[in-house]
């Protein structure tokens, strides 16, 4: 397959339309915290039921776009999902929300590792970091997008039929990738990932830990957005679903700039170097929430800042991945990195749910700044193993 940045621009629309689908829930749970009368913690368990359907379907979709290539895998993914948005809008009990988040959220498994290898083979030589950027561009896109439409939705109609309007789009583009987008090709066969190799690469280990803390940060951060500028701010919830737009727009932004400048970088671990400035800068702006940035203009600053650095982290983090493992090795090890990724946010947002009912949220804020720094540490100790062994 031939490289440039038209296969990168269809590979990042691709993305956008799968973030969209899965991202939706997020910018629904002020409408799904109000239908069903649930506690932030039960929201929280929401966003984990989803999170869990998505890390346990995450080692199967990488073994199988190891095996089949990453076209077959994404364009079965968006129909999956578009099917997965259809039961979130029409869940009638929490239990059955609780299942549908579980299919949307496997149906989003493939995302990282098919996409990640799509840009790896057909990105310009010497932008591959830049161009991890821009299909990275997608998640928070995708997910600006879906808080627009969820939130837009409800207020002239109903939150569900939002979640129709997401699926008719996921359809389309999945119709118009498979005539767009040719591929690359695997072993043909399926089979879980060998991490022999990867388990002795220190470097690898590292990255994989620092995702743990990467995760608990973004999917927390997204979770509880809209509900702290409702509670703390005192906004409305179209007013929080701008915010969160407005941090996914400066996500887009941080994931472009960080790629930019990691190819700029001559030093070994140049993508290292980046995400390591981005997540300590995340650290210092949760410890500002944590301390009382409880207005409006202050809470949309300050999330902004946080999309551009914690939210724009995740191209550079995936580049540093490509930096450590072989190419036909990608998908699995992007599987492992966004297990770990999804690992914290799994324990994460009923934990932050739990510490806002009971302790407030300056005191959730200030965990999730501590956590930040933990990556931060292990992100530095990446670094460091990518200049031992150059």
């Amino acid at each position: 397959m031939e490289r440039g940045w038209k296969p990168v621009l269809v590979i990042a629309g691709w993305q956008t339309a799968a973030s969209l689908c899965y991202y939706s829930i997020f910018a629904a749970t002020s409408f799904v915290r109000a239908d069903f009368g649930l506690s932030r913690a039960l929201v929280g368990v929401f966003l984990t039921a989803a999170l869990l359907g998505y890390t346990l379907n995450l080692f199967p979709s990488g073994a199988a776009v190891d095996g089949f290539g990453e076209r077959t895998v994404m364009i079965a993914s968006l129909f999956a999902l578009a099917g997965g948005a259809v039961a979130v809008s029409l869940a009638p009990t929490y239990l059955l929300l609780l299942g549908a988040g579980v299919l949307l959220g496997a149906a989003y498994a493939s995302a990282m590792p098919a996409s990640n290898k799509g840009v790896v083979a057909t990105a310009p030589r010497g932008r591959e970091n830049l161009a991890m950027g821009v299909k990275q561009l997608g998640v928070t896109a995708g997910s600006g997008a879906a808080s627009l439409v969820v939130t837009g939705v409800a207020a002239a109609f109903a939150w569900r039929l939002g979640f129709w309007v997401i699926a008719v789009v996921a359809v389309g583009y999945a119709l118009a990738f498979r005539v767009t987008y040719t591929g690359t090709g695997g072993s043909g066969e399926w089979e879980l990932p060998d991490f022999s190799g990867l388990a002795d690469d220190r470097a690898y280990l590292l990255l994989v830990a620092a995702g743990l803390f990467v995760g608990a940060t973004i999917f927390s951060l997204l979770g509880y957005l809209i509900l702290y500028v409702e509670d703390a701010v005192g906004a409305s919830a179209a007013a929080g679903g701008l915010v969160l737009a407005a941090t996914q727009a400066t996500g887009s932004a941080g994931r472009v700039a960080a790629g930019s400048l990691a190819d700029r970088i001559e030093d070994v671990g140049g993508a290292a170097t980046v995400s390591l400035v981005q997540l300590g800068g995340s650290a210092v702006l949760f410890g500002w929430l944590a301390v009382g940035a409880t207005s409006l203009p202050a809470a949309s600053v300050a999330f902004a800042g946080l999309g551009a650095t914690v939210l724009g982290m995740t191209g550079v983090y995936y580049s540093c991945m490509g930096d450590l493992v072989a190419s036909e090795d990608l998908g699995g090890a992007t599987a492992g990195g966004q297990t770990a990724i999804n690992v914290g946010g799994l324990l994460a947002p009923p934990a932050f749910g739990y510490v806002a009912d009971t302790a407030g949220y300056g005191v959730g804020w200030g965990v999730l700044a501590v956590l930040a720094a933990c990556g931060a540490v292990l992100l530095w100790g990446v670094r460091r193993e990518m200049e031992l062994a150059a």
